[in-house]
């Protein structure tokens, strides 16, 4: 079984390209969505988290708008929380690619949000990195509910730059020129990876 790491910065395009992926036919384990899950009521972190950070589970729910206020600018803080999230989000995905391996799936993918920076890429076998121009990537994020420049700047400051991101990616997949190219590019990779060249 072939494993293609999916990673870009945040407002790159990568849950589009996910979703693309998806249409392919392509198993894709999304460690954001582990998040949500593990915070969502009855989640394996909730607990952990709550004895971590009181006050920031509401509800039976860890408040992803509390909790980002508590770690938002705290090392500490962080650290404490990937290593509350970090193990659980891995078990998770160890399950997912056992259960893949016993489908014989020839080509999964892992949507992993700081794939380089946590040094997930020797988990796979290949990467690509989506990516698009920094105005566009700004004009993106700067239209979510609660986001502004001051928190953009700090959460690229955690990411390893577009550029450098791009350099170690085996394929690239650009997201600011229409979603045909963005297609075609995946569709091109998949092949590749398949084909096990």
């Amino acid at each position: 079984m072939k494993i293609l790491g999916l990673t870009g910065s945040i407002g790159m395009g990568k849950t589009t390209a996910a979703a693309m992926l998806r249409r392919l036919r392509v198993p894709v384990h999304d460690a954001d969505a582990t998040v949500h899950g593990l915070f969502a009521p009855g989640g394996a972190a909730v607990a952990a988290v709550d004895a971590a950070f009181p006050g920031v589970v509401v509800d039976g729910a860890v408040d992803r708008g509390r909790l980002g206020a508590v770690v938002f600018g705290d090392p500490l803080a962080l650290k404490r929380l990937e290593a509350i999230v970090h193990p659980l989000v891995r078990a998770a995905e160890r399950d997912f690619l056992a259960r893949q391996r016993r489908r014989h799936t020839k080509l999964v993918v892992l949507d992993v949000p700081l794939l380089f920076e946590t040094n997930g890429g020797r988990r796979c076998d290949r990467v690509a990195v989506v990516s698009c121009a920094a105005f566009l990537q700004a004009q993106r994020v700067l239209a979510r509910p609660g986001m502004t420049e001051e928190r953009l700047a700090a959460i690229r400051a955690k990411q390893m730059p577009d550029a450098a991101k791009r350099r170690r990616a085996d394929f690239v997949i650009p997201t600011g020129m229409g979603k045909p190219l963005a297609l075609r590019r995946l569709k091109a990779a998949v092949r590749v990876m398949k084909s096990g060249a």
